[in-house]
């Protein structure tokens, strides 16, 4: 049986035994610190793989200096994968760093790609990778990419729980189990390295287990295989780097608020009200009333200029309807001894009945609500009824009743305000995404500058050493 062509991705794992018996149940609390470090460097990485793939589209090539950024990251999660929860292979605290640990149980290297097809990159990250990803969502439940150390999920948790037990009760790590996890992390990582750009060789559909690629089945194949990387991240570009990239995801989230906040401007209806969808609201008592609505003081303003004029809106009933909003302690001293809701909960998405009613026992009022001088704001009438009411500091409660004090009580209910703050909110979201997004840009472009420097440097150096 001949021995299948190796795969630009290699990871090779050894088995560091002996193993604590309880270590592993705290090795989730003792790697807290990688799992931050990680989703920092996961967040430059996705960042970089959007340059990257920009690269490669225009110029066939995935640049040297982001590519071994980006094996660096990939390197460190599998060191984390392989202490933590994806293999519990080794008691040895992994190493803080991106570059090779060749003394390290868990090792792994990606051949870099010298061309890479410009077409290929527009559909293998998602189209091509389709009958992959739902072979690897199964086993890490869902994590196709990223920080997978963080899943303990899907087939291959169920698999190292196993080997944990074993561990705890017999002390030995199943060499056969071993074997099977390692080679569902490797087909995992081959699936990230093709995701993400950084092959066009597809990945197999094999489980090549073991702790060796098939094609590197020595300690000795295995080594020849690994080859020095010629760029490397120091400490200074690297924080560059991902304090660009956080900066950049941050402009981006700006950008998708500002984006979100012109189309509710949009969706203003032709007074200038932001409404609700209607939500049916029925009681078999008097009244519906709000819970409390509390406006301290001091926030007045700030709320009155971000929700502006807000409007309530009550209708759908054969029955003349009252609407009004008074202070909590004169709705509740006219409620008090009246069968009545309140509403406790009250979500308007379309099509989901998500309210919550508490139900107040009592008697019939003995007065109908529209004569009494309590309210600040008040419609009624038959037909849909609109109450307007400008925002003032106090404990306020929205109170729905027929008009003529009659049970029961049904209504459609619609909120609305106009947001007079959507228009600025919007434009100061695109500055701030502009000024985030540059800034970000600029600080990674000073960090692969800075590791592409020293580099050129280095080999400058080496090729004047070699001159005779």
């Amino acid at each position: 049986m001949s021995t299948p062509p190796p795969y630009p991705l290699r990871i090779r794992a050894r088995l560091d035994e002996p193993l604590n018996r309880w270590l592993w149940l705290v090795k989730w609390l003792l790697a807290i610190p990688h799992y931050i470090v990680l989703a920092l460097l996961w967040a430059a990485f996705t960042v970089l793989s959007v340059v990257a793939f920009v690269g490669i589209l225009f110029t066939g090539r995935y640049p040297r200096a982001i590519f071994e950024f980006n094996v660096g990251v990939l390197r460190w999660t599998w060191r984390v994968a392989f202490y933590s929860f994806c293999a519990l292979g080794t008691d040895r605290y992994p190493p803080f760093t991106l570059g090779p640990a060749p003394d390290y149980p868990a090792t792994l290297e990606i051949d870099y790609p010298e061309r890479l097809s410009r077409g290929l990159v527009l559909v293998k990250w998602w189209l091509l990778a389709i009958p992959h990803y739902l072979v690897v969502g199964i086993l890490t439940s869902g994590s196709v990419i990223g920080i997978y150390t963080l899943n303990w999920g899907g087939l291959i948790g169920l698999l190292v729980l196993v080997a944990a037990v074993t561990l705890l009760f017999t002390g030995r790590y199943p060499t056969g189990l071993f074997d099977l996890v390692i080679g569902l992390n490797r087909w995992t990582l081959r699936v990230t390295a093709y995701a993400t750009l950084m092959t066009d060789r597809y990945p197999p559909f094999r489980l090549d287990s073991g702790p060796a690629e098939p094609s590197a089945r020595s300690d000795e194949a295995g080594a020849a295989t690994v080859a020095p990387s010629p760029y490397g991240w120091t400490v200074g570009p690297v924080i560059a780097v991902v304090a660009g990239a956080v900066l950049a995801l941050g402009g981006l989230s700006a950008a998708a608020g500002g984006v979100g906040a012109f189309m509710l401007t949009q969706a203003r209806g032709i007074e200038g009200f932001l409404s609700t969808d209607t939500e049916r609201l029925t009681t078999s008592g008097y009244a519906l009333v709000t819970e409390e609505i509390e406006v301290a003081g001091r926030g007045v303003g700030l709320l009155r200029d971000t929700l502006g004029t807000v409007r309530v809106e009550v209708g759908g009933s054969a029955t003349p309807l009252f609407v009004g909003i008074a202070r909590r302690a004169d709705a509740e001293a006219y409620l008090r001894g009246i069968a009545h809701d309140e509403v406790t909960h009250l979500a308007f998405f379309p099509g989901v009945d998500d309210i919550s009613l508490l139900r107040h026992a009592g008697t019939a009022p003995t007065s109908a609500p529209g004569a009494l001088p309590i309210w600040a704001a008040k419609a009624t009438g038959t037909g849909v009824q609109t109450l307007t009411w400008d925002v003032r500091p106090g404990d306020w409660q929205i109170v729905v009743m027929n008009a003529d004090a009659t049970a029961p009580v049904s209504t459609d209910l619609r909120l609305g305000a106009r947001l007079p703050m959507l228009e600025g909110l919007a434009t100061g979201l695109y500055i701030a995404a502009a000024v985030l997004v540059l800034a970000g840009a600029a600080l990674m472009a000073v960090g692969i500058r800075a590791t592409t420097r020293e580099h050129g440097r280095a080999k400058a150096s080496s090729d004047r050493d070699l001159r005779p």
